[in-house]
């Protein structure tokens, strides 16, 4: 009787879920998807660089149209790379011929472009699997370490029982926060293979795993502490005490202790895994929600499935998954990007309904950085289409690089800056904006945000002309300062 009302609650909720997720318009949600580079499914579809980066921009656009606000682009293939590294070669999928330089930096590029639209960028970093044996990547990994690599079929992998299999990936992980400015690491498979003979105990494996996930979080975190560390588990953490996983789950199978992870502050974020569907799907969700810790869960729904070569699933079967992780305030990820843009079923028209504002990605609080100071002033001017936003920047006190700016906008004074339905622009790097008014007239607020994701208080503009300006601090009148220092 236990187990039939809970699956009622659950069907209840599945059935309510996409009509009050419609209704609700959340401030803080993360919105991603995994670009991929292996064999250029995602992206590029063709070989010349100037058109390549004139793809990436067509998909970038229509992500940015979709408002979704963070992308992971697949940045380690199999021990091959798309951007220059000293250790791993250029991956095939740039120009047809392993080992090529495509003629430009794509993670750089995709990187400045995600920026450029208000769009996080995480560096996803394939780990244990290193490709075919006799590919260049692999082969160059076994010269230069001959037994860390051990081959399962005609695949190789980097044997996670080793020590020097978390050094490796540690350093590369450092290499790309240090040269980067990019705002996660996402480690794929970060796991056993599904394939290899385990000879140790579950506990030890995930000892071994584990120990690969605090060297990487150590090498990461002492360049760039605001960079988000995440990862892509089974998307089953395990069995529940009403539903079993079907023997395919994270803890057990392959030794990922993701939940332990965020417990012990060693991962920001989960992205599990989770391209199933009713009972496989809502009571694990649930799971994840409960065992998050604080930190984020974002799970990743197969779009993919619904394509008629692969389940042919219904379109409604991805909709009321989103719906009801709104309701659970998790975020999802949408595996694949190519699935999404292509509108598969619908998805991408469902999406931008789905998403009619921006939304902030939720702060890392966990990291105990204070939040930037008001900014300096806001100065608004009212033309015949646009309201021309300036302000001063803000003072960060966070010990990061920079600030960005989130600007809210609405008919009523003060403009509410906990709704997310007056969110118009995020993560804006300079310190202007025109707006289409559009002939109404508009009130708007300006906060600062600090890569941790902390937002200051918002000084509002009081009226559609004119400046407001920030009183002075104590400091400012006993100092005599002006706020040009803030410039």
């Amino acid at each position: 009787m236990k187990t039939i009302i809970h699956f009622l609650l659950l069907f209840c909720l599945c059935l309510g879920a996409v009509a009050n997720a419609f209704s609700q318009t959340p401030k803080h949600e993360i919105r991603a998807v995994w670009l991929t580079t292996i064999g250029g499914i995602d992206w590029p579809y063709t070989r010349g660089a100037s058109q390549q980066r004139q793809e990436l921009i067509k998909i970038l656009d229509q992500l940015q149209q979709a408002n979704i606000n963070t992308v992971f682009f697949q940045a380690r293939v199999r021990s091959t790379t798309v951007f220059p590294h000293a250790s791993e070669p250029w991956d095939v999928c740039l120009t047809g011929t392993p080992g090529q330089h495509p003629g430009y930096d794509p993670l750089q590029f995709c990187i400045d472009e995600c920026h450029k639209r208000g769009m996080q960028l995480h560096a996803w970093i394939v780990t244990i699997p290193v490709g075919k044996w006799n590919n260049q990547g692999c082969k160059l990994l076994r010269q230069k370490y001959p037994s860390l690599i051990k081959k399962i079929g005609d695949e190789g992998y980097m044997n996670p029982e080793m020590s020097q299999t978390g050094d490796y990936l540690a350093q590369f992980c450092r290499e790309v926060t240090r040269r980067y400015d990019v705002d996660g690491i996402h480690l794929d498979y970060i796991r056993y293979p599904e394939t290899w003979k385990l000879a140790v105990s579950r506990e030890q494996g995930r000892r071994y795993i584990t120990d690969i996930v605090r060297k990487i979080n150590a090498a990461v975190k002492s360049e760039k502490p605001w960079v988000m560390l995440s990862c892509s588990p089974i998307g089953k953490f395990d069995d529940l005490s009403r539903y079993r996983s079907g023997g395919w789950n994270a803890y057990t199978a392959v030794c990922q202790d993701a939940q332990g992870w965020l417990r012990d502050g060693l991962m920001d974020a989960l992205f599990p895994m989770m391209y199933f569907q009713g009972n496989n799907f809502y009571p694990f969700a649930v799971d994840w929600k409960q065992h998050s810790y604080g930190r984020i869960v974002a799970p990743g729904l197969a779009v993919y499935m619904l394509h008629p070569r692969e389940r042919n699933w219904d379109l409604e079967v991805v909709t009321r998954e989103l719906g009801v992780l709104r309701e659970l305030g998790m975020g999802y990820t949408f595996f694949r990007s190519k699935f999404l843009t292509d509108n598969t079923k619908g998805i991408y028209d469902f999406t931008c309904h789905f998403n009619l504002s921006p939304a902030l990605i939720p702060p890392m609080s966990w990291m105990g950085k204070p939040a930037p100071e008001t900014i300096g002033s806001l100065q608004l001017r009212r033309g015949a289409q646009f309201d021309k936003l300036s302000w001063y920047p803000a003072r960060d006190r966070s010990g990061a690089d920079y600030l960005l700016y989130n600007i809210y906008a609405s008919e009523t004074y003060p403009v509410d800056v906990t709704n997310g339905a007056n969110l118009i622009a995020i993560r804006q790097r300079t310190c202007s904006l025109n707006v289409p008014h559009k002939g109404k007239t508009l009130h708007y607020a300006v906060t600062a945000t600090d890569r941790y994701g902390n937002e200051s208080k918002p000084l509002f503009s009081l009226n559609p002309v004119g400046k407001v300006r920030k009183p002075y601090n104590f400091r400012e009148l006993i100092l005599g300062k002006s706020l040009k220092k803030y410039k």
